[in-house]
Order: structure tokens, then sequence, then C-alpha cells
């Protein structure tokens, strides 16, 4: 737990200036600079780049986190499977853009014929996102398993969302217009796939190595195996992440879909840090199942659990809490999506608790599962989706998401219990969140102050203090006792 500790702390911390960034767009300059249709059309190019993109893998993401523990051999520069991964990149993403040209104008209906108009003068730009994120996707996760998960979420995290935040300066200020400023979004997105390019190249891992004789027929064979699934796979859990935005254009149109798009960020930013321990634990939990090491991948599984749930509602209530002034900050006319933000956080939430699970029967010999339940949880959200978005509207939406989730998280606790005996939750997981109720129950009784940014200042400062002295007092985690002690000491060597 080691590395997954000490680069999910530099992680995490990379991670929330980007949030804080990402803040600054999305939910403090997008509302009050743009437009709806215009949010709509950029959540709605982001969201095809990254179906599209997956496509494009061609399930290469899954073979590099289940398979590199096979070529890993910094002498041979890993027996060429970096350039193994840039030709299968190239072929992706030509058939992915075939595959774009095709649904093309599918992707334009909604029932907005005004906003169709307006997202079909800039969908081709989808087409040098895809390309970018295709790449970046390789050479991210292939650092990944270089035991270096850090650099790639600086650079998209932190110095592609610098870019943006310079990009919509240039359009508030008339040096571009939204035409201007959606070229510049897209070449925000081409940013950190070159400065990975230049990463590698610096520290002598770009090196285009062919060794055929290294590939025999079963180590093809897996990999194929491991490829078709890591397809399907990759695919609904990017299109799971997606689709929700497209259905709320196709039911309700591009304005509403900019409202949801604002509105589902802040219910995702319970899940940032569960992001940085899933992309570093991958590569270990592949080596461990490699070994054959089950009492450390259990481990993994209950220590992920329990802390990212400890974090996870910390930031829920941290969120909920505040919302009144969230929509000090949020136009009026965001309001529709108040409650897309408690159900998307929760499903995160649902998702936090499950600790590294999904990433466990990835790597593991079992990795088949892991693509049915996949595939379970895409048409769950496209059915409920369907059901609850003419009844709900945005909320509906949301609780498509939620319900989802839930039932997505079940399978994946029941396979790995039957399989493997292997369950992360005790009394510890009960005490966090009657802790998290607690806590949430205190600050209703501080009075709303005048100024939300007091508010927000006092309010969350009192419930973080509260939070953290009764998961200390009750002991619900090794980790942060473990790191309380190392403070204790800390702060008695320097007094």
């Amino acid at each position: 737990m080691g590395i997954i500790q000490r680069q999910a702390i530099r992680g995490s911390i990379i991670s929330y200036t980007g949030v804080l960034l990402g803040f600054l767009t999305t939910g403090l300059l997008l509302p009050h600079w743009f437009s709806l249709e215009e949010i709509g059309v950029i959540k709605l190019l982001a969201a095809n780049t990254a179906i599209f993109a997956q496509l494009a893998n061609l399930g290469f993401a899954s073979v590099t986190t289940r398979m590199f523990t096979y070529f890993r051999d910094k002498k041979s520069a890993h027996h060429g499977f970096l350039l193994i991964g840039i030709v299968v990149s190239v072929v992706g993403f030509l058939l992915s853009l075939l595959l774009f040209y095709l649904l093309k104008n599918w992707l334009l209906r909604g029932n907005d014929a005004e906003g169709n108009d307006m997202l079909a003068q800039y969908i081709d730009m989808v087409i040098p996102m895809i390309l970018a994120t295709t790449f970046f996707h390789l050479f991210d996760n292939y650092y990944k398993v270089l035991y270096n998960a850090v650099k790639g979420t600086l650079y998209k995290e932190v110095y592609q969302r610098i870019m943006i935040l310079a990009a919509i300066g240039f359009f508030f200020f008339d040096i571009v217009d939204f035409h201007g400023f959606v070229v510049l979004y897209v070449l925000a997105f081409a940013l950190p796939t070159v400065q990975l390019i230049f990463s590698l190249i610096r520290d002598r891992e770009f090196v285009l190595r062919y060794e055929p004789q290294f590939l025999n027929r079963d180590l093809v064979r897996s990999l194929y195996s491991v490829g078709f699934f890591g397809i399907v796979a990759g695919f609904s859990n990017i299109a799971i992440l997606n689709i929700d935005s497209i259905m709320v254009n196709k039911y309700l149109g591009l304005s509403e879909t900019g409202v949801y798009g604002i509105t589902f960020f802040f219910g995702t930013l319970v899940i940032i840090p569960s992001r940085m321990i899933k992309k570093i634990s991958s590569a270990l939990l592949a080596d461990a199942w490699k070994a054959g090491d089950l009492k450390l991948v259990a481990d993994i599984y209950k220590k992920t659990s329990i802390n990212q749930l400890l974090l996870g509602a910390l930031i829920l209530i941290g969120i909920w809490g505040n919302i009144e002034n969230v929509f000090q900050i949020l136009p009026e006319k965001f309001e529709t999506g108040r409650y897309v933000i408690l159900l998307i956080a929760l499903s995160n939430l649902v998702e936090m608790g499950a600790g590294v699970s999904g990433t466990i029967i990835a790597v593991s010999p079992h990795y088949r599962y892991m693509s049915h339940f996949m595939i379970a949880l895409l048409l769950l959200i496209i059915v409920s989706n369907m059901v609850f978005i003419p009844l709900f509207g945005l909320i509906g939406a949301a609780f498509a998401s939620l319900i989802s989730y839930i039932i997505f998280v079940l399978l994946r606790f029941v396979f790995l219990l039957r399989k493997y005996n292997m369950q992360p939750f005790g009394l510890n997981h009960l005490k966090i969140l009657v802790i998290a109720l607690l806590t949430y129950g205190l600050q209703l009784f501080i009075p709303q102050l005048q100024h939300f940014i007091l508010d927000i200042a006092v309010r969350s400062a009192v419930m973080t203090i509260v939070y953290l002295l009764l998961s200390i007092q009750f002991r619900v985690s090794g980790e942060l006792m473990a790191n309380v002690a190392r403070l204790r000491t800390y702060l008695k060597r320097s007094r």
C-alpha cells in the first residue's frame, strides 16, 4: 500500500488543484459567461469524444493494465510494447472515424431544432479531439504501469484546464468568438498528449522497438482475448459516464444538456480521490494476481473501500451542506439541476464504497466477467434513462444513474464474495455513514451567514473538524490513524 498511498497523496493534490481550476471554469465562468446552448455544445463535444476515443483504444487500456506485467523489462524496451500500442491506436482511430461519420446524423438529432443546427456547426471538431484523447490514454496508461500514475493526471487535470481557463478569458474579453473558443478548447485537449510524448522521450521510455519473436502464440491469444473484452468493458464504462448527456439532449434539448453538464460536475467532485487510487492500484493488482498473492488483493480491496468511503462521505456532506451556497454561485437558470447534484454525488459515493472491486475483477483471471457487468450497467442506464427522463426530466437522468450504480456495485460485490470469498465491508463502514449523518445534521444548526463565501468557509470548517475528530475517536481507518500518529511524531520533533 506504500506506493498507492504516496502516489494517491500526490495525485490527490494534483487532482484537487484540477478541481479548483475546473470549478473556476465549470462552476463559475461557463455558467455566467456562456449561454446554455454553448455550454451544451461543449458538454456534447466532450461526451462524444470520450465515447469514440474509447472505441479507438480497441481495448488496449485493458491489455496494458493486465498484460504489461508479462512484457516488463526496461533493458529490452519492454519487448516493443509501446510500438504495439501505437499501431493498435492508429488502427482504432481510423475505425472510430468511420463509425463517427456513419453515426453523425443520428448524433445531431434531438428535440431542439435550433440547438441541433448549432451543434452541427461544431460536431466535426470531435475528430481531432478523438485523436488526441486516444493517444493520451495510450501514453497515460503506459506511464501508469511504469508506476508513475501522477504525470498524466498533472498534464490533464492542471495544464489542460489552465489552457481552457485562458481560452475562456479570451472569449470574455472578445479576443475570440465562440468558434475561436472551440478551436482553443480542441487544442487544450491535444496539449496533455504532446506533453506525455515529450516526457516519455525525456525519460527514455519512448522506444519503438519491434520484437516479433517475443510474441508467442499463447501470449498473442491472451492479448486478443483481453483486448476484445477490454473493448466491451472500456466502451461500456465511457458510454455509462456520457450517455446520460446525450440522452438528455435527445429528450430535453441542448439548453437542458447545458444545465445537466454544470450540475453534474458538482456531483462528480465526490469521486475525485477514487480516480487516482484506482489508477495507481491497477498495476499493483495485476502484479499481485500474476504472483498469486490473493492476500494482497484482499488487503487492497478492504483498504481502498474504507478509505474511499471515508473521503467520499466527507466531500458529499460538504457539497450538500453548502447547497444553498452553490446556488449563490450558479445563476438561477441552473436551479432545476439542484437534485442532480445530490443524486450524482450519491451514485459516486456508492461506487467509492465498493473500493477497487471493478479493477480487481478487470485484472483477474475472470476479467471477462467485468465486460458482462459493464454491459449490464450500460443497458440499465439506457433503459432507466428512457423511463425516468420523460417522467422527471433532469432529475430522472440522475436517478437512473443512482439505481444503476447500486445494482452494478452489488453484482461486483457478490461475484468477488462467491469466487474468492473477498468482501471489504465491516462495522467501520457503518460508523462512517453514521458520523457523516451526524456531522451533516450538526451543520443544520449553523445559521446562514450573510456572505456566502464566509458561510462556505465556516460551515465547511466545522463539518471537516467534527467529521475528522469523530473518525479518529472511533478509529474507522487504519491509514487515518497511521497518518495521525505520523503527524503527532512530526509535531513532537518540531517542538
